[in-house]
């Protein structure tokens, strides 16, 4: 079965891809290109030599006489070893060149084993070719032509479908941008409205997630995880500021200074930032499930355990307000 369809409106639809592809060269060379396409219509086989010219230039990698070309592909063992330039092109020869002057990816045996063999399988498992094709018959003007203009419809499909990547990443970046700087003007709102009312130990930061209002030095009750009244009364303070920020998902999350064992500093972290949130949600300024808990004991200190002070300030419960509303 013949690797084109007997309809010549098909051919010259695809001719015409090729044409409009070659474009992008100056008005001399797209002459010089549409006289080529031409005269292949009525080569009834192509050789290695022409092929290789042909395809190299609708590949962009420049213009070359046939014999230069020829000599750019073979050193780039892009034609079957035994090619010589004045015979006749085969198929599996032909989708070696194809494949790898328009840079095609293949399977992994193609990938593995890079030769006119399974450039061929390449062709005929993505439809290229189609039918039954004998991988070692001569390949005609017409049908280089025709397979030349599969190329470049993959190319421009790939073309366009890196430039939506490229795009959406673009795009991305720039929402990540806009969060960001929302999230440290944010945090710059709260520190001036903190200082303005002499909340000590609690300081705002941005953070991948949201922004962050860490209360350091933070005081309980002798042997309890209840929250001390100079406690209660700074974080009276930030259930104001949560409250002009609704619809945003918090994080109360309990540290440890490095002191006892892990698993007694997991459990009183963990305590201590429940009895944070439970003072929160008394205020009325989140709901339990817009509330998640957590307890990191010492495993995130933001000072040296070594010395008081240190200790002092890795003792702390974060509220994070999270950037979106999820948890």
């Amino acid at each position: 079965m013949a690797i084109i369809n007997s309809r010549r409106t098909k051919i010259f639809f695809n001719l015409a891809l090729l044409l409009m592809a070659v474009m992008v060269f100056s008005a001399p060379v797209s002459a010089q290109t549409g006289q080529k396409v031409e005269i292949m219509l009525t080569v009834p086989a192509i050789d290695w030599a022409a092929a290789a010219s042909f395809v190299l230039e609708a590949a962009d990698h420049g213009i070359f006489s046939d014999s230069e070309a020829f000599l750019y592909a073979k050193d780039r063992n892009w034609l079957p070893k035994n090619a010589v330039p004045e015979e006749n092109a085969r198929l599996n020869g032909i989708s070696l060149l194809l494949m790898e002057s328009f840079n095609l990816k293949g399977g992994i045996m193609y990938s593995i084993f890079t030769n006119p063999h399974f450039a061929y399988r390449e062709l005929v498992y993505r439809r290229i070719i189609q039918g039954r094709s004998d991988p070692t018959m001569v390949v005609s003007g017409e049908e280089l032509l025709f397979l030349t203009s599969k190329f470049l419809s993959i190319r421009e499909m790939e073309e366009e479908r890196a430039e939506i990547a490229r795009r959406q990443a673009d795009q991305e970046l720039q929402r990540l941008a806009r969060e960001r700087e929302e999230r440290e003007a944010l945090a710059r709102e709260i520190n001036a409205r903190l200082e303005a009312q002499r909340v000590a130990d609690t300081t705002a930061r941005a953070t991948d997630t949201g922004v962050t209002i860490s209360l350091s030095r933070i005081q309980f009750l002798a042997n309890s995880t209840e929250l001390a009244d100079s406690e209660r009364i700074k974080i009276q303070e930030i259930a104001r500021i949560l409250e002009t920020i609704p619809e945003r998902n918090i994080l109360v999350a309990g540290h440890t200074a490095l002191a006892g064992t892990r698993a007694a500093q997991q459990q009183t972290s963990l305590e201590r930032a429940r009895s944070v949130a439970n003072y929160l949600i008394s205020l009325g300024v989140r709901t339990p499930a817009e509330i998640t808990i957590r307890g990191y004991g010492a495993d995130q200190p933001v000072a040296d355990n070594s010395t008081e002070a240190g200790m002092a300030m890795n003792r702390r419960v974060e509220i994070t307000i999270l950037q979106t509303g999820g948890r």
